[in-house]
């Protein structure tokens, strides 16, 4: 059966607060790229009741719009491959390597903060477990996550490197693809990969090349409906699938995409609180223009006497 691995991102329009991008790997039927049919027995989507061993699986901006982080939360811990008891460690499971360093330069960052932070923990501990056993009857398997987390100033490194924060978004990718190419298991198996469509591009291949130097990369399609690569000369079959609104036709993007929303919601968590501890009373922000502004002017005295340059904080595109 085929690898098939979502990638997805979170925070690329917002002016604070890092931009997450991941990849989840799902080991699927070759006739269910999606999943969908056959983790019926397994997943639910928005709007769907069910068994409470069916874990919520959806576009990540719609659980979060009907049940907040909590949802989110919940359904990122029943499927990661190791549940730790506080957010470094867990981070550190998932990350690409220079994520840790660069969130720990944060004066926000708190990598003791309690996981899960609103979830009770015995009710994390037996939806994972029933979980589990649900996806095993499916004969799905998870196969490796992946997660890159861009604070700004790194974020603001690239983009005055680059001048766009598209490379940002385009490095995310080609480390993450990289990245899952080198950890899923020796088997052989193809890997087909999907993905959002980025910026409204149509053409990727340069990306794609980027991703498998040691590849030949061949263009099937490049059109506003699809983008489609095919790699060879690698020891397994390689594609990949750029597409608009990929995660509502796969249950990998659609696991990435909540992967990535939770990520960035918790370091949003952590942001809010380390401000509001210098700054009694100010409003939390999710990070989006208009809002943002006003976040930044309430805390820009409290970033003087802290020593802490607006480029730390604020990410320019």
């Amino acid at each position: 059966m085929p690898w098939v691995i979502g990638i997805d991102e979170a925070g690329y329009g917002p002016n604070l607060g890092p931009l997450v991008q991941s990849a989840v790997a799902v080991r699927l039927p070759e006739g269910d790229p999606g999943g969908w049919k056959t983790l019926k027995p397994a997943v639910r989507r928005c709007g769907e009741k069910g068994e409470p061993w069916r874990m919520l699986v959806d576009d990540s901006k719609k659980v979060h719009a009907r049940g907040g982080f909590g949802a989110l939360e919940l359904t990122v811990l029943m499927t990661v491959p190791l549940l730790l008891e506080s957010f470094g460690p867990l981070l550190t499971g998932l990350a690409l390597p220079w994520v840790v360093e660069e969130l720990a330069g944060e004066a926000w960052y708190d990598a003791a903060a309690a996981v899960p932070a609103v979830n009770d923990p015995d009710k994390v501990w037996a939806a994972r477990k029933a979980a589990g056993a649900a996806w095993a009857a499916t004969g799905a398997e998870l196969g490796p996550f992946l997660a890159a987390v861009t604070p700004a100033p790194r974020f603001n490194r690239v983009c005055d490197e680059c001048g766009s924060k598209a490379t940002v978004l385009g490095r995310g990718f080609v480390e993450l693809l990289g990245g899952v190419f080198r950890d899923l298991p020796a088997d052989d198996e193809p890997m087909v990969v999907t993905c959002d469509k980025q910026g409204g591009r149509n053409f990727y291949a340069g990306m794609v090349q980027e991703a498998f130097p040691d590849g030949w990369v061949v263009a099937e399609v490049e059109s506003p409906l699809e983008s489609r690569y095919t790699v060879k000369l690698l020891p397994r079959p390689v594609t990949v699938t750029f597409r608009p609104r990929a995660d509502g036709d796969s249950v990998p993007v659609a696991l990435a995409s909540m992967l990535c929303k939770y990520l960035r919601e918790a370091c949003m968590l952590q942001f809010n609180r380390y401000w509001a501890a210098h700054v009694p009373g100010v409003k939390p922000t999710a990070g989006y223009p208009v809002d943002a502004k006003r976040f930044l002017d309430e805390i820009r005295p409290a970033m003087q006497k802290l020593g802490v340059a607006e480029e730390r904080v604020w990410r320019k595109k």
